[in-house]
């Protein structure tokens, strides 16, 4: 198993041994208060928040303790994106705990300039 893991490339890494998910799927984070829907995205993701994977909502069972590197926290209303992935979350509710695809940290997506307007 681990000849395999290390053979692989970060992509494949990042899918290795996590949920299905798909968009509109709502996500409850095990670490915090944290929630997100799947706004893009398809397959097997190991996404986490606080450095521990999350749970379908309602799933999400007892709460487990913040890993440290992962708790800058996540606000509301701000999609998270990783375009080499391509996977994109929406933050529906905010907590403690920062979102991550395995050990890689979500960046914020950034906003798309508008068009000027002559």
């Amino acid at each position: 198993m681990f000849g395999e893991w290390a053979g692989m490339t970060a992509l494949r890494r990042y899918r290795f041994q996590g949920m299905q998910i798909k968009p509109g799927m709502r996500l409850a984070s095990t670490t915090c208060d944290t929630n997100v829907i799947i706004v893009k995205g398809s397959g097997d993701f190991d996404i986490r928040c606080g450095g521990h994977p999350m749970a379908e909502m309602g799933k999400a069972g007892d709460r487990v303790a913040v890993v440290d590197g992962f708790g800058e926290g996540t606000l509301m209303g701000k999609r998270f994106a990783d375009d080499d992935l391509g996977l994109e979350v929406l933050c529906t509710k905010p907590g403690a705990g920062s979102l991550s695809v395995a050990d890689a940290l979500l960046p914020v997506k950034g906003a798309k300039p508008l068009p000027s307007s002559d």
